[in-house]
């Protein structure tokens, strides 16, 4: 009797282990959550808000239906606060998110190298950062801090504008009341270079501008594009390219063992694919052999300053004690392996 009762829980056993083999998606599904939550600060008319819906759809996808995403922008599962996304996607209060590398700089200090001034003087040397061992350090630094890095997008270089004058020189730029990001490393650069930078949130900043509160800021073009700048008084543009934004796509590290392994592998696919699209839509247009969202800019009226290696090596030289300084608490064997990759391009 009893050598029959073992013989049946074995049977049972195997069967179960078949099953688990056979269906591990099915399986884990029915612990998943019936959505989880991406957060993001632009909206789908920007390329990076683009990029977290493109995500989001392929990845119900690539899983048949089984991760279900909905994506919250303008920060709001953190009250549109952008600088505290990552704290709350280390909590858990978040599960997935594409996230700013300036908004993230305050809990990951590696995150501030793409905001040195004047790192990164083209697209290529963003590749050879994103694409290369400085970004497979920076992944690394993010799994010790609860989430799962899996591919870089981007918002682009940031230009600066204003409602006042050409900006050519840094003595352009004194006493103006410029937006920034909350991080100190901004306000530290355009204190360098004599302005009055003012930390707001972006939900705060168009409202700003339109009242005077503010006389500039500094953004993609293409952000500058698709949110009308030019209505809210920012008529002035320089081409300056003085730091530039990679954006990280993650998932909170609990909701990523929740997966299967078939389903984290999606996901993954999910995500490069999604970067890759989402990279392509933030540069389209503003390049010499595509400026069709420049030609768009100034027939809005806005005038585009252009800076010549001189002018804008007078900005670099403006804020090369910022960039020093910072050097050390970003890390100098980081920074120096950037400048090096950058050099090989």
């Amino acid at each position: 009797m009893l050598r029959r009762r073992f013989g049946a829980a074995v049977a049972a056993m195997c069967a179960s282990t078949v099953l688990g083999l056979t269906l591990p998606a099915t399986a884990a599904a029915e612990s998943y959550k019936s959505e989880y939550k991406l957060s993001t600060v632009l909206g789908d008319a920007f390329p990076w808000g683009w990029g977290a819906s493109r995500w989001a759809e392929l990845v119900k996808e690539k899983t048949d239906g089984r991760i279900n995403i909905k994506v919250y922008p303008g920060a709001s599962l953190v009250s549109g606060d952008q600088t505290k996304e990552f704290t709350a996607l280390r909590q858990g209060i978040i599960d997935m998110a594409v996230g700013s590398t300036i908004n993230w700089s305050p809990q990951v200090k590696e995150l501030n190298l793409f905001s040195l001034p004047f790192l990164m003087p083209d697209y290529k040397a963003i590749d050879a950062l994103t694409q290369g061992r400085v970004g497979e350090k920076i992944f690394a630094s993010l799994t010790q801090r609860d989430v799962v890095p899996l591919a870089w997008g981007e918002n682009g270089f940031r230009e600066v504008t204003n409602s006042k004058h050409p900006v050519r020189t840094p003595e352009d730029l004194k006493g103006m009341k410029m937006r920034v990001v909350g991080s100190p490393l901004f306000l530290a650069t355009f204190n360098a270079l004599g302005a009055n930078p003012t930390q707001m949130s972006w939900a705060d900043a168009q409202p700003a501008m339109a009242t005077g509160a503010v006389d500039g800021q500094e953004n993609p073009l293409a952000v500058f594009s698709a949110a009308k700048l030019h209505t809210v008084d920012q008529k002035f543009v320089t081409l300056w390219g003085y730091v530039a934004d990679p954006l990280i796509f993650v998932v909170n590290e609990k909701v990523w063992a929740s997966w299967s392994a078939e389903d984290q592998k999606a996901v993954r696919e999910a995500a490069l694919q999604a970067a890759r699209e989402e990279v392509a839509r933030a540069r389209a247009g503003i390049s010499e052999g595509d400026d069709a969202v420049l030609k768009s800019i100034e027939g809005n009226g806005v005038t585009v300053t252009r800076l010549s290696d001189t002018e804008r090596d007078a900005f670099r030289q403006a804020t090369a004690g910022v960039y020093q300084e910072w050097a050390g608490k970003i890390g100098n064997d980081l920074v120096k392996q950037a400048e090096e990759d950058i050099a090989k391009r």
